[in-house]
């Protein structure tokens, strides 16, 4: 290499690089000067003395989103498994796994299994330390199989342990049946997400008294300062319909029966099963898929006389004509 093209390289300087990590960058490499200053706009770092730019085109490797608040960030970071309030310590803790197998995925050793198995064991049971979180890790599991049992969708399961959390923190649990305030936290989850479930079918899948479960659903109620609404007749019309099974003909004429029903105030006062179960019988008629009171009644559980007296009240006010 010749003088003149060593003078043209040392006159050339450093050139701008995008492989500067900016957290490394302290000094600038032409004049020495710290005073650097980040142009996000341009994703360069700048000196402000001479103006070299010592980086260029920085790759910003935090998250997409802003949070101006700790619960924005808490909602909006997605590290980890999400929080839930279905298990007792909320999905934040750590398991071992079943496997027997180490980071390679080769199998333990006889000796390595045994120690592998115990500490297993012991971490099992210091996930629970004291009384209540064994009370709640109990009622919790309860809830899943009363969930699982009759196929709630998993906001039902989640509101269900949010009440029972707060009747625990208030402490009023001690002294009841946990199955029973359990088989009611999900009752009341059930009337709060207006999902069509009937107190039978709750005591049912959890095995307890009926009048046990509504005893402890009031207590909740007055306790907590719950506000239930009502359930809408047609809420139950799907269900019905389906156990029924009749065709989508038969559910939309239901739902217009009901619509009109309300429009001229027959609903209110009247029980929503008994109104829907009227609604389906004549939806039924008029569609060609007869079913009989008694079928419905079945169903609907609630009496024939309910549906009968429902039914007529409907035909009067709407006047439909239905021969049989």
């Amino acid at each position: 290499m010749n003088d003149g093209e060593e003078e043209g390289h040392k006159n050339s300087g450093p050139e701008p690089t995008s492989q500067l990590e900016p957290a490394r960058v302290q000094r600038c490499p032409e004049c020495g000067s710290k005073k650097l200053m980040s142009d996000h706009r341009c994703a360069e770092i700048v000196c402000m003395n001479c103006g070299f730019v010592i980086a260029a085109k920085i790759a910003d490797r935090g998250p997409e989103w802003r949070a101006f608040t700790s619960e924005q960030r808490a909602k909006r970071a997605r590290v980890g498994a999400p929080l839930t309030y279905t298990i007792h310590d909320k999905g934040l803790s750590t398991i071992i796994d079943w496997r027997d197998r180490d980071v390679r995925g080769k199998s333990l050793s006889y000796g390595q299994k045994a120690q592998v198995y115990r500490l297993r064991k012991w971490h099992r049971r210091i996930r629970v330390s004291d009384a209540t979180e064994r009370n709640l890790t109990f009622a919790l599991s309860e809830m899943s199989k009363i969930s699982n049992n009759l196929n709630l969708p998993k906001n039902i399961l989640e509101t269900a342990s949010v009440i029972y959390r707060k009747a625990l923190k208030e402490r009023l649990i001690r002294g009841r049946s946990i199955q029973s305030v359990t088989a009611a936290a999900i009752y009341l989850a059930c009337r709060q997400c207006k999902l069509p479930r009937t107190l039978e079918e709750i005591a049912q899948a959890s095995n307890m008294n009926k009048k046990e479960v509504g005893h402890h659903y009031r207590f909740l109620i007055r306790k907590l300062d719950y506000s239930v609404p009502l359930v809408e007749p047609s809420r139950y019309i799907a269900k019905f319909s389906n156990q029924l099974t009749m065709q989508g003909k038969a559910e939309e004429f239901a739902h217009k029966i009901l619509a009109a029903a309300k429009e001229l105030k027959l609903t209110s006062g009247r029980g929503p099963m008994g109104m829907a179960a009227a609604a389906s019988y004549i939806a039924s008629v008029l569609s060609g898929e007869r079913r009989t009171q008694r079928e419905v009644a079945e169903i609907a559980e609630v009496t024939e006389v309910t549906i009968r007296n429902r039914y007529k009240e409907l035909v009067e006010r709407l006047m439909f004509q239905i021969s049989f």
